[in-house]
């Protein structure tokens, strides 16, 4: 019962939104926004080259184990555990939850990227080399237009998951919507926060 009598407190008190927030809340997901493009796209050009060091089919099995090791590694830890650790180096605000998306979106990304690569069809990797064409060569004409639709898929999957992640790494000073989420929870201000949670819901439903 006492489950339920909580439940309706809630619920009237979050009910209805209080809109004298929504200024505050548009900036806050626009830094979101911010927060999780830019780490997608920087985590994306720094996962590339360890996604083709880690795949099977262009590099030795010691390069390979070595470059998985560390992909394993930033992908250990959560993207919120990434943002405490650059809350601690960085400081507060949006460079902190830059560095987290980034950091979690190269573990991530890197992983895909190159299950991703070892998936194409060999018959045009094993034909350009035969040639003899340099690692480079076969990785700018055979391997990353093979690859190129899944590579961007992929990508655009980490970017809709980054928005999501990026929503709660203001709760530990990274930015963010989550930061002001975060503040109205600590005064039980739920009707604010329901405001924050259909903006959050809203921008991913959009993308």
């Amino acid at each position: 019962m006492e489950f339920f009598h909580n439940l309706l407190k809630l619920f009237n008190e979050a009910f209805p939104p209080n809109t004298s927030v929504l200024d505050v809340g548009i900036f806050a997901i626009g830094e979101t926004l911010i927060i999780a493009a830019v780490g997608t796209i920087l985590g994306m050009i720094i996962s590339l080259p360890f996604g083709l060091l880690a795949s099977r089919n262009l590099f030795s099995s010691k390069v390979v184990s070595i470059i998985r090791l560390i992909l394993a590694a930033i992908r250990t830890l959560p993207s919120l555990l990434w943002a405490i650790v650059f809350v601690v180096l960085l400081g507060f605000g949006m460079e902190a939850g830059i560095a987290a998306m980034t950091m979690y979106t190269v573990g991530y990304l890197g992983k895909l990227q190159y299950e991703s690569i070892e998936g194409i069809d060999p018959e045009p990797l094993n034909a350009l080399k035969a040639t003899g064409v340099s690692k480079l060569k076969l990785i700018r004409y055979a391997v990353l237009p093979l690859a190129s639709n899944n590579l961007i898929s992929q990508m655009l999957f980490m970017f809709d998951y980054n928005v999501r992640a990026s929503s709660i790494l203001g709760f530990v000073g990274a930015g963010g919507i989550g930061f002001y989420i975060g503040g109205y929870l600590k005064f039980l201000e739920y009707d604010k926060v329901m405001t924050m949670l259909i903006l959050v819901f809203i921008t991913v439903v959009i993308i």
